[in-house]
């Protein structure tokens, strides 16, 4: 099959979502032709192209073109959309002249997906929408934007792109429960995790790195990523000054859109540091550094966004302190698999509470981590693209069913199936 990836972000940008699309596509190059429509690098890039109206380019057998997008730094909103303004125009036109046996489409920018089932639909092709965060309610939720007239025409836009999906790819359970709630067919949305693969090896607590991170606490929750819109970080704020003569640390690592805020509000507490990323060789030193690990999703954002650092966690089998609601995916996997505590992300007295209840168990930490690293191999990343891979191929065959003609004087899957696809 010749298979079209819809997404700003791909190496050399260094965003996540650009790591993952790179992921899946190479995954799906391996079985099929695969060409990606991307913009030119502006998230954090390792290398800046200059300027063309199309650039093609070959990677890992996958065919990368990069149309010829504006390419701001991310840090300024208005320029940011300025980005995902000009990739639109210039992407939706050259899709819809590859003309692809499916259509795959992520969310950047926030309605690649309704770009995404535009292209499908007026190519008569299937459409894959593989879900990473959940708009406009992340636009909300995290304060970006306020309710209007225009936000709800989003939603409904959205909607109607979803139904239009042949499978709906979520990262979570309780991300498949709000597609189903906006009313699309339960065999349709599938779950496929980001997974992890696991460390070869992790230093010691004496490495000169790990002390360095773990600033000289002796005791220390750790949070590593993106400091979003997302999280609960006022609790763990709050929670922090609870514990402040009480020998623990929480250390930050990572940047993100809130990160100056907070670090002004903590500017007085002893107990709290926030770091810079770390190389990617430094990872495994990042994870032996925490004694417990944090995951957090604010109250109402959960299913909206979905922490899938949570695997890399499990799989370097350190213990998690989950602050999000006890129905979040994340809390889910916690409390099913034993491998950390939930706190209400509202509650700092509870996160506090949590914290010293770990730091006063070492046995208990032990354990965690054991059932941390045990229930790690049920999200294997290789397993995951694998059943990725299943789905993208399911769907396009699916299509190719309903799509052959019925004998004369019947009236055909396809007559009826396309009314469910097309608004």
């Amino acid at each position: 099959m010749h298979i079209l990836l819809l997404n700003e972000y791909y190496p050399p940008d260094t965003s996540a979502t650009a790591k993952n699309a790179a992921m899946v596509a190479e995954t799906l190059a391996e079985r099929h032709r695969v060409t990606v429509v991307a913009g030119r690098p502006s998230y954090d890039p390792d290398e800046y192209y200059p300027y063309a109206l199309l650039r093609r380019d070959k990677r890992n057998g996958v065919t990368i073109e990069r149309v010829g997008s504006t390419a701001y730094p991310r840090h300024r909103m208005r320029r940011r959309v300025s980005n995902y303004l000009t990739y639109l125009a210039l992407a939706i036109p050259r899709a819809v002249a590859i003309r692809p046996d499916v259509v795959l489409a992520m969310t950047d920018p926030p309605i690649a997906g309704l770009a995404g089932a535009f292209v499908a639909r007026l190519a008569r092709r299937p459409f894959v929408y593989n879900i990473r965060d959940m708009y406009p309610e992340m636009a909300l939720g995290g304060d970006i934007v306020r309710p209007s007239r225009w936000i709800e025409r989003w939603e409904k836009m959205h909607r109607a792109a979803l139904k239009r999906a042949t499978r709906v790819i979520v990262l979570g359970d309780d991300m498949r429960d709000r597609i189903l709630a906006k009313g699309v067919p339960a065999e349709r949305v599938v779950v496929v995790r980001d997974g992890t693969t696991f460390p070869a090896s992790l230093p010691t607590r004496e490495d000169p790195v790990v002390r360095e991170i773990r600033c000289g606490f002796p005791f220390v929750a750790l949070h590593a990523g993106n400091l979003g819109f997302y999280g609960a970080w006022p609790t763990l704020l709050k929670a922090a000054e609870i514990l402040r003569n009480e020998n623990v640390g929480l250390v930050f690592i990572g940047d993100g859109a809130s990160r100056q805020a907070l670090e002004g509000e903590a500017r007085t507490f002893s107990n709290v540091r926030f770091l810079p990323f770390r190389p990617i060789s430094e990872v495994p030193h990042v994870m032996i550094a925490g004694d417990v690990h944090i995951v957090t999703v604010r109250r109402g954002l959960e299913g909206v966004v979905v922490p899938s650092k949570l695997y890399g966690i499990l799989a370097a089998g350190r213990p998690v302190l989950a602050v999000a609601d006890r129905e979040s995916d994340a809390a889910r996997i916690v409390v099913e698999s034993g491998c950390g505590l939930t706190a209400d992300p509202d509650n700092p007295a509870a996160v506090a509470a949590a914290i010293r209840l770990l730091r006063s168990d070492s046995s208990r930490l032990v354990e965690m981590g054991r059932r941390a690293r045990e229930v790690a191999q049920k999200y294997a990343r290789v397993g995951e693209l694998e059943r990725f891979v299943e789905v993208v191929e399911d769907a396009a065959n699916g299509w190719k069913t309903q799509e052959t003609p019925s004998p004369a004087g019947h009236a055909g899957l396809s007559d009826r199936v396309k009314g469910d696809h097309e608004p």
